[in-house]
């Protein structure tokens, strides 16, 4: 006997597309409602905004600061709608960053490092029958940092935390299921940084703007 429970999953999907393709055949697009899933894939800038000063053991100031560079990435969103206005994301991607000690007279490589920083947002979308239909949101992320190398003779780590993000963004719709999507995320976040086991330490407040531009696939 087939249990009801194993067929819960495929006969929701199926009447998902069911709708979306109703939908389609009125309006030439999928437009957002209630059931709707959406895949988008994204070509993703990761920009931090970093502020850290570098301290010695004993706190006091070194003259040196944290820099950390950008990342150009492919992130993935995975969006699921309660209603037509409000959904759910998870955005996946993993970016590369190389981290600095700066001062008046210094500039050297510390660290590279990796980092994945899953964000999960709860979205409200305006217009959601329309071919244009902005969207807010905010959740919550996760930076878990990874594949660190040291250079230059300095060891750094960097502690792994969680943080809050503020979304907003665009969806255009276009032909059938597809539908382009421009989005940009504030995520506040902040680590700490310890340098030669504690020989030099930082806060760092990294708060990176990460801007996308994508396609969705809503079924």
């Amino acid at each position: 006997m087939i249990r009801t429970s194993t067929l819960a999953l495929p006969l929701a999907i199926f009447a998902a597309a069911t709708a979306g393709a109703v939908h389609a055949a009125d309006t030439g697009f999928v437009p957002k409602h209630a059931g709707l899933f959406a895949v988008t894939t994204r070509i993703t800038s990761v920009a931090p905004a970093e502020k850290g000063d570098i301290v010695t053991s004993a706190g006091a100031a070194s003259g040196l600061h944290v820099d950390v560079n950008n990342d150009t990435v492919p992130t993935l969103g995975f969006s699921y709608f309660f209603t037509d206005h409000v959904a759910v994301e998870a955005i996946l991607g993993t970016s590369k960053h190389k981290i600095k000690a700066v001062g008046p007279s210094t500039d050297v490589e510390v660290h590279d490092t990796w980092v994945l920083p899953p964000v999960v947002a709860l979205q409200y979308h305006f217009n959601p029958a329309g071919k244009v239909s902005p969207y807010v949101g905010a959740g919550l992320n996760f930076m878990d940092w990874y594949s660190g190398k040291d250079k230059n003779g300095f060891t750094v780590r960097l502690r792994n935390g969680g943080g809050t993000a503020l979304q907003a963004g665009v969806d255009v719709a276009l032909k059938g299921h597809w539908a382009l999507n421009l989005d940009v995320k504030k995520v506040f976040y902040k680590t700490d940084a310890t340098i030669n086991g504690g020989a030099l330490t930082s806060k760092v407040r990294l708060d990176p703007t990460v801007a996308s531009v994508g396609l969705a696939y809503r079924f």
